[in-house]
């Protein structure tokens, strides 16, 4: 695995990571989870950006937000009880066939 998608695997654990942030933050209203989520937004964006000067762009950016959308409904099932239905679980199902379809003909 090149350091290209080490890079992209990570800002879509940040773009997890700023997307409970911005719950967190309550509208920005509370400043730990504000200034949180800001760093990791920005942290995303720029191993975004550096992932893609390597890497196509519509597989990078597809890949970015398919891990961002796994992980934020995954956790929001895990930590805030959202629903889990069969339906939803199917449909992320297909979402990683996706993002792996496109991982390996990138």
């Amino acid at each position: 695995m090149n350091m290209a998608w080490i890079m992209l695997v990570v800002a879509g654990l940040l773009e997890v990571a700023w997307a409970l942030g911005l719950k967190a933050s309550e509208g920005f209203t509370r400043p730990l989870p504000t200034v949180f989520t800001l760093l990791s937004m920005a942290a995303s964006f720029y191993l975004l950006a550096q992932a893609m000067k390597s890497l196509p762009v519509g597989t990078a950016y597809a890949i970015w937000v398919g891990i961002g959308a796994l992980g934020t409904v995954l956790l929001g099932i895990l930590l805030f009880g959202e629903s889990a239905g069969l339906w939803r679980l199917l449909s992320l199902l297909l979402l990683v066939a996706g993002l792996l379809g496109l991982k390996l003909t990138a």
